[in-house]
């Protein structure tokens, strides 16, 4: 009997791929070249679409190099990949996406324990991990929303995150509009010239062009924080950023607000709230940056609208990827919660990692939340009352060193904590 693994991306192909050479069968359903998506034009698996950059390869200042060098201890099949088919790209991992792609294919159809089938899936197995992506099918994206509910949703918009030690504590002020609640806000006040730059510069900036067939599912549910600007001067001023029921703390009313909305419990990161956006990821550092509080302020996450089938995974998964309900099915990919090539293929290792364990009854072993790779896959198994996509940045690990001012010792003490995990990890395996 076979495993199933449903989707040939990166995360279906992390798994199998692990799944095999740790002698588990795997039967690896594609429907590619039978049923192609608009997103995709080769026959091979693992098509790098939106881009050839695998963000930063820093591992020492970079959450982004830091889960790059948490998968290569790990084994991981798309950084042997990526090592194969680099290109020029200073610091970051940047691939050619055509060798990149035929490597992956070649090392999954020439072994032996994984028989590719090309079909699509319309039903969700008993058992399995299913990798299937942005762009599931509608066959199979009705079976999941039948079995999960409402639990599914087809885009994502989300809003900037920023971390706390870069605002500027002085040109905020906490309180709750009308004072309701309990000092969950920071509020960061704009002049009326500040606010009215600000405004200018984000309707003149540089947009993501979207694909043809994400463009509807986006822009049904959310409104990007630049369009509603678009419809003039004030429109903010009277929504995202209104004033009212906010007092300084010299008792005046601001021209407009700002509000900042803690990310995580450890409040070491903060939400943009109302901001999401389609700008271009240096132009939403260069706009929000103009915003007084957040002159300094380091991006953790950037705002993303784009079509991306996506779980209420903390309702749904635990943080080994299996569904609560059926502990031998998983889900692995963008479909869990995890934004990003590199975190997708990251959720389908873990996945299959923690199945072959289940498969053999070996006893399960955790990741801590101290490595990119555990406090990702506790993110997508945590309640959050607003489950957004996450990707990897500093602020979802586990804080520790007490206050370190200088950002750069405090990241390498971080990834040295992050790879002795993985170490450990590794061990217990």
């Amino acid at each position: 009997m076979k495993f199933t693994v449903v989707g040939a991306g990166l995360a279906g192909c992390e798994a199998a791929y692990y799944l095999a050479t740790h002698g588990v069968g795997v039967e690896l359903v594609e429907m590619k070249p039978r049923k192609m998506t608009p997103a995709h034009s080769s026959a091979n698996f693992c098509e790098l679409v939106c881009s050839n950059s695998l963000k930063s390869d820093d591992a020492s200042g970079t959450a982004s190099g830091l889960l790059k060098a948490e998968l290569r201890k790990l084994g991981s099949l798309a950084m042997q990949a990526a090592e194969v088919s680099r290109v020029p790209a200073g610091g970051a991992l940047a691939v050619d996406r055509e060798k990149f792609s035929s490597f992956v294919t070649e090392k999954i159809k020439s072994c032996t324990l994984i028989h590719v089938t090309e079909r699509e899936q319309s039903d969700l197995p008993e058992e399995g991990i299913i990798a299937t992506g942005p762009l599931t099918s509608d066959a199979l994206s009705e079976a999941i929303a039948k079995r999960f509910g409402k639990g599914l949703h087809f885009y994502d918009a989300s809003a900037p995150v920023v971390a706390a030690d870069g605002i500027d504590g002085d040109k905020v002020f906490i309180g709750d509009r009308y004072g309701k609640g309990t000092g969950d806000y920071l509020n960061c006040p704009m002049t009326k010239p500040e606010y009215e730059a600000f405004v200018e510069a984000l309707i003149g900036a540089e947009r993501t062009v979207l694909h043809s067939f994400e463009k509807g599912d986006v822009f049904e549910g959310c409104m990007p924080v630049e369009i509603m600007a678009s419809r003039g001067k004030d429109t903010l001023r009277f929504g995202t950023f209104k004033p009212v029921g906010l007092v300084n703390e010299d008792g005046t009313r601001p021209y407009a607000v700002l509000q900042l909305r803690k990310e995580n419990e450890a409040g070491t990161s903060y939400n943009l709230v109302g901001c999401q956006t389609n700008l271009k990821f240096p132009e939403q550092k260069r706009v929000f940056s103009m915003i007084p509080a957040l002159k300094n302020a380091e991006f953790e996450r950037y705002g993303v609208m784009h079509r991306n089938t996506f779980l209420e995974s903390p309702e749904i998964l635990n943080a080994d990827f299996s569904v609560k309900s059926s502990p031998l099915l998983f889900f692995a990919g963008q479909m869990t919660g995890v934004e990003g090539y590199v975190e997708s293929a990251m959720s389908g290792l873990l996945a299959a990692v923690h199945a072959e364990r289940k498969l053999r009854g070996a006893a399960p072993v955790a990741l801590a939340d101290t490595c990119i790779c555990g406090a990702l896959s506790q993110y997508v198994a945590t309640k959050n009352a607003n489950f957004q996509p996450m990707n990897a940045n500093y602020g979802i690990l586990r804080a520790g060193f007490g206050e370190i001012r200088d950002k750069k010792e405090r990241k390498r003490l971080l990834g040295e904590r992050a790879l002795e995990e993985i170490g450990r990890f590794v061990g217990a395996l």
